[in-house]
């Protein structure tokens, strides 16, 4: 992860950053003893297809062509097998779906979602954790899920020629 003191990679390598993810995914099943059905693994590759977060329908929409007989049930029940595992995170606030970074450790999520271009970075905030861990104990709260969505702007595109932001 990049914190926000360390400077900008000159270019992402995608295509190595989605076949990581799908490495680490299929030994993630391997250990956990799970299956990784063809299903699963394709609604993967189509959620880590950009870094940009997908709807189940969008979803729906891009396997049918591969496999016709897929109804919004197979798309949801394949998404909540990648979430119960880790390997996508739902951002709750725009009801879609985006690729885990981190998937083979326990994560809290700091998301920040570009309100121009889309994409979502995860990041992972220890003191933002820490500090929030803090006020939860304080409010003797339990915690179920803990994300935290922050909307804005991201690097590239504020700095972007004729941004608007």
């Amino acid at each position: 992860m990049i914190s926000s003191s360390d400077p900008v990679p000159a270019k992402h390598d995608h295509a190595k950053c989605v076949s990581a993810a799908l490495d680490t995914a299929e030994q993630l099943c391997v250990v956990r003893g799970v299956q990784l059905t063809p299903i699963r693994l394709q609604v993967l590759k189509l959620i880590w297809e950009s870094h940009q977060a997908v709807k189940a329908y969008d979803l729906l929409d891009r396997i049918k062509p591969l496999k016709q007989e897929a109804k919004p049930a197979t798309i949801y029940r394949a998404l909540d097998f990648l979430i119960d595992q880790g390997l996508i995170h739902r951002i709750e606030s725009l009801n879609a779906f985006i690729g885990c970074n981190c998937s083979g450790q326990q994560h809290e999520q700091l998301l920040l979602i570009c309100k121009q271009c889309h994409e979502v970075e995860e990041r992972p905030a220890p003191e933002v954790m820490r500090s929030l861990l803090s006020e939860i104990k304080r409010a003797d709260f339990t915690v179920h899920s803990k994300a935290i969505e922050i909307h804005g702007i991201c690097a590239k595109c504020s700095k972007a020629p004729n941004a608007g932001g």
